[in-house]
């Protein structure tokens, strides 16, 4: 009974409608350029409603996944308990309103803020402590989730927009092995994704509310690495796959997913092998989300982490080079191969934004020669690819000039402020830079979306139209492009394929519908575009957005009706079984890495798939039938 009680008065807690915000900051808003929500993408970049470039230049506001003493020093889990829970909310609330806070984030050049939390947080039904909120005294007696919900409204109506960010599962400081290494090192997946179920529907109808960053510095634990790909409970790329699907269709259609690479693997001792592979393994492998448009990547970079460096330190501390020991050159090759390629690679199935959702430096009263040259470099390589970034931290405190000097902005305990432009702080000229830098701006024209499927383990469906159907090929994995696109290409072994809508546009006919093809029924008499093979075939007006499959079997093709007139009859067959056949120059890029792969030309919609039917044949893809667009 007592269980139920408790579990009662969780639920209310946590249904109750977020707060509105506790003043207007209205000078802040004003001095804000407008934008429109919510925001989506097209190809590298990040736009708002109106199709209007949004850069995200932003700063995290962290606090709420760690603890916090009130003084502004963190403390582990160790010094933590029930008595002591002053922390669990973005820092410097003691210190100063947050409409102070916010100007100062308008003032320094800011536009958007990485609003960190803990799964934990999400639950803790505690007030804050009274003095964490001494300078927001209309902030007592609310539980940390509360506390969120004002911040997140104060930034809104100041013009901001919110990246919310799940850091840890538990409240406190990250990220070493500390049993927040993955998103379900501490709780489970199906934890996981429902409270991010609850956060996306939290803040719906707060549409300045733009993205959901998925989990933060992903890495391996004390036994285990995180993978990209491989299918089992450690696969980053399949748990933020479906979770980013499931915000889409559950929860909020108008948030940006945000997936970081990995950020580090191995046991970071000497001797052992370990690595940083950040988001190199996109390439092979990239997400393709049921809505086009909101898939953004993200990377972290500092100057003590390196590509094969954790940034772990003490004992067994890695003698891998970190980032601030290569040359500028060597710098700029390094982070182009580990994140930038997603951006500066355009057609291609991971081209996306890339988010650099955290850098920084260790403030005013960093000395170093190398972490300052690198903090110099780092931003020369943001000005120059027009990257989107988030500085952290964006708010500390001091006392008599000493605190956490990596932020922007700081406060005393008597509320005085000391921000990067305020005094001698040497990163103001290389902050003024990047802010003031000139980048793309105005209307981006939309260009064409390229999507990678990837039934590796399990159904692959980016459709909506077919995700809310019943299962169409039983016991087969399946994979279908998202809608508005067409599959193009087809690998003959590994179940990879790839869609876009270049060239066309969406095709398949709002009042149409599919057609489940598992035999010949559709090839016409003397018109057999692959003689000997088994041939599975559209009828004429439909076009191929899917495929299924058994083990590496072709099982059936997912044909769907185009609009009137769309569709040529005219084709060629594009065989595959021996080699790559992808025309020259194809767009796309590789989408199933070390396969043959066959692909249709841009002007051309795939309506058949041949393959080897003899007895014992292993039944993989050896043909495209690729007819021409009228």
């Amino acid at each position: 009974m007592l269980g139920f009680l408790v579990r009662a008065v969780l639920a209310a807690v946590l249904l109750m409608t977020p707060l509105t915000p506790l003043t207007t900051a209205s000078k802040a808003a004003a001095d804000t350029p407008s934008w429109t929500a919510p925001l989506s993408t097209q190809g590298r970049w990040i736009v708002d409603a109106d199709g209007d470039r949004f850069k995200l230049r932003s700063g995290n506001w962290h606090g709420a996944s760690g603890t916090w003493n009130g003084s502004g020093s963190t403390e582990d889990d160790a010094n933590h308990h029930a008595g002591e829970n002053s922390g669990r909310m973005p820092l410097g609330l003691d210190r100063a309103p947050v409409a102070e806070i916010i100007a100062g984030f308008q003032e320094i050049g800011i536009n958007s803020v990485r609003l960190p939390f803990s799964n934990e947080m999400i639950h803790d039904t505690r007030p804050v402590a009274d003095d964490s909120v001494a300078a927001n005294p209309a902030l007592r007696g609310r539980t940390p989730l509360q506390v969120y919900d004002a911040v997140v409204a104060e930034l809104t109506a100041s013009g901001l927009a919110v990246i919310l960010n799940n850091h840890t599962n538990t409240t406190r400081w990250c990220c070493g092995v500390d049993g927040n290494e993955r998103w379900n090192t501490g709780q489970s997946t199906a934890a996981w994704e429902s409270d991010w179920l609850f956060m996306a529907r939290r803040y719906q109808g707060n549409k300045r509310v733009v993205g959901a960053d998925l989990y933060n510095e992903v890495r391996r634990d004390v036994w285990d690495d995180p993978n990209w790909g491989l299918g089992d409970d450690h696969d980053w790329f399949a748990a933020s796959q479906r979770v980013g699907d499931r915000i889409l269709t559950e929860a909020s259609p108008d948030l940006l997913i945000i997936v970081e690479g990995i950020n580090w693997t191995g046991i970071p001792v000497d001797g052992f092998a370990h690595e940083r592979p950040t988001l190199e393994p996109a390439r092979r492998l990239s997400h393709t989300l049921v809505d086009s448009g909101k898939l953004v990547y993200s990377a972290h970079f500092y100057d003590y982490t390196g590509p094969n460096h954790s940034g772990a330190t003490g004992t067994g501390e890695t003698s891998d080079p970190r980032y601030r020991d290569l040359t500028p050159a060597e710098l700029i090759d390094t982070l182009d191969r580990q994140a930038f390629f997603v951006t500066a690679e355009q057609d291609r199935h991971f081209t996306a934004p890339v988010w650099i959702s955290e850098f920084g430096v260790g403030g005013r009263d960093e000395t170093g020669t190398k972490p300052r040259a690198w903090f110099e470099n780092f931003v020369d390589q943001l000005i120059r690819t027009d990257a989107d970034f988030a500085y952290w931290p964006l708010v500390g405190w001091h006392e008599d000039r000493k605190g956490n000097g990596w932020a922007l902005l700081h406060w005393d305990a008597e509320g005085h402020r000391m921000g990067v432009y305020d005094g001698d702080d040497w990163r103001a000229a290389a902050w003024t830079r990047l802010i003031g830098s000139p980048g793309r701006t105005g209307h981006i024209n939309p260009v064409p979306d390229w999507a990678m499927l990837s039934p590796d383990h399990g159904d692959f469906v980016a459709s909506r139209r077919m995700r809310a159907l019943p299962d169409w090929n039983s016991g087969a994995r399946k994979a279908v492009c998202p809608d508005g696109q067409r599959l193009l290409g087809l690998s003959h072994t590994g179940n990879r394929g790839l869609c876009s809508e270049v060239s066309a546009g969406a095709l398949w006919d709002p009042a149409g519908g599919h057609e489940v093809v598992v035999d010949e029924r559709h090839v016409v008499p003397g018109r057999d575009w692959a003689s000997g093979y088994t041939k599975l075939q559209c009828a004429d007006g439909q076009f191929l957005t899917g495929y299924s499959v058994r083990g590496a079997a072709v099982s059936a093709a997912l044909c769907a009706a185009a609009p009137a007139g769309r569709l040529g009859t005219s084709g060629r067959t594009v065989w595959f079984d021996r080699g790559d056949n992808r025309g020259t120059s194809p767009k796309g890029g590789d989408f199933a890495y070390g396969r043959y792969k066959g692909q249709c030309a841009v002007d051309e919609y795939a309506a058949g798939i041949a393959y080897t039917g003899r007895v014992g044949s292993s039944r993989t893809p050896d043909a495209l039938y690729c007819r021409e667009l009228t």
